[in-house]
């Protein structure tokens, strides 16, 4: 495999995991494993299955067209495509403002500087790696190296927490408690919203596109949502492990009592790199996606996408800095990104199937039926999760 493609295959599963791996998915692993104890581990497993079935439908249809999901969207359905920016810039910007107070929050707890100075050099340094002339490469690389610093880091405080693996293992399978609300976020904040389409969106900028393509795309999309669910699975545990020796999770900051609890003052800072890490990543990821999508919206948008980003995060940053990023918002819209994806998912399952989009490429049917059947289950519970769960989430 040439250097260069195996370079953006990586690249793109990487900058969808660390997408999806942001202040948000911190928070609601933590969150949801106080609530449910060992049985949060079969929302996870049920979230695998669920990403898996979305990425790998996703992934293939965009690689085998060449298109953004927006021009497939509008393909399918003219103007939907404009309706699907909209949704995912919107979503895209609310989460980039938890991302950008996270980093800042992260800065804060490992260094002692004020929250919003972190934000700000944070802010500062994702603009930068959009200053530079091969912008890709420099975020493929970027992201990289935080995913392993993220999973390493991760790992050692899941040892420290000693957690009842034995217990989280059968819980996984058979589970004591369900929560529909835990499913829908964790989805929602692992491959809802603009995360659905990062990596993807990243093979098509590379030019990694075609029906050739696909079995180096497929094992791209597997890895991103390995790696994503190895993150998961492993702050799980080190929550469970907190949890488990009966100790409380500070509802301000769930995440960081967590490494706190499990390794004392020096968790608490390896806390700070884990966090800003994280949103970091989640910021670079958040704004490119979004803006991917822009792009299909206006030329100008398109030729000068590296600016329009740097606008992304400056814009996210000032909102920040004036409301501030409260964790409830996160779980908040971590669901609500959960019910863009039968959307998304829909549309690209019916664009698989037109001749004039795919060409003669023939979409397996496994995948097609597996797709329905995620965005069916998808979307009725998210409109359960919106009636029933939401308003008091809100509240």
């Amino acid at each position: 495999m040439r250097d260069g493609l195996k370079g953006a295959l990586i690249g793109a599963a990487f900058l969808m995991a660390t997408s999806a791996i942001g202040p948000g998915f911190l928070t609601q692993t933590a969150v949801f494993t106080e609530r449910l104890g060992p049985s949060f581990g079969f929302a996870i497993l049920a979230s695998v299955v669920i990403d898996l079935v979305a990425q790998l439908n996703v992934w293939r249809v965009i690689a085998v067209s060449g298109r953004r999901a927006g021009e497939l969207a509008d393909a399918v359905t003219p103007g939907l495509g404009t309706v699907l920016a909209a949704l995912v810039a919107l979503g895209g910007l609310a989460f980039n403002v938890g991302n950008v107070a996270g980093a800042g929050l992260g800065v804060q707890v490992a260094t002692g500087a004020p929250v919003w100075v972190g934000a700000v050099v944070s802010a500062a340094l994702a603009v930068g790696i959009f200053l530079v002339k091969e912008a890709g490469r420099a975020m493929d690389r970027f992201t990289l190296a935080l995913g392993f610093v993220l999973v390493g880091l991760t790992l050692y405080v899941a040892v420290a927490s000693s957690p009842p693996v034995g217990e989280a293992v059968l819980r996984a399978v058979a589970p004591e408690r369900l929560d529909l609300l835990a499913i829908v976020t964790i989805v929602g904040g692992t491959v809802g919203g603009y995360i659905t389409f990062a990596g993807a969106h990243r093979l098509v900028d590379a030019g990694v596109t075609g029906a050739a393509q696909l079995p180096a795309v497929t094992r791209s999309a597997v890895t991103a949502i390995g790696v994503a669910s190895l993150m998961r699975a492993l702050l799980f545990l080190a929550a469970l492990g907190v949890v488990h020796r009966g100790l409380a999770l500070d509802p301000a900051n769930p995440p960081a009592s967590v490494f706190r609890h499990a390794t004392g003052e020096v968790g608490y800072r390896l806390f700070g790199v884990v966090m800003w890490s994280a949103a970091i990543t989640s910021v670079v990821g958040a704004a490119y996606t979004s803006v991917s999508f822009l792009r299909g919206v206006h030329r100008a948008l398109d030729a000068h996408w590296p600016r329009v980003v740097i606008a992304f995060i400056a814009l996210s940053t000032v909102v920040f800095l004036l409301i501030g990023r409260p964790v409830r918002t996160l779980v908040l819209v971590g669901a609500l990104n959960g019910l863009i994806l039968p959307l998304a998912l829909a549309t690209m399952l019916v664009a698989a199937h037109r001749p004039a989009v795919v060409g003669a490429y023939r979409h397996p049917r496994a995948l097609t039926v597996a797709g329905a059947l995620v965005a069916a289950v998808m979307a009725a519970a998210g409109a359960w999760v919106l009636w029933r769960d939401l308003p008091a989430l809100w509240r």
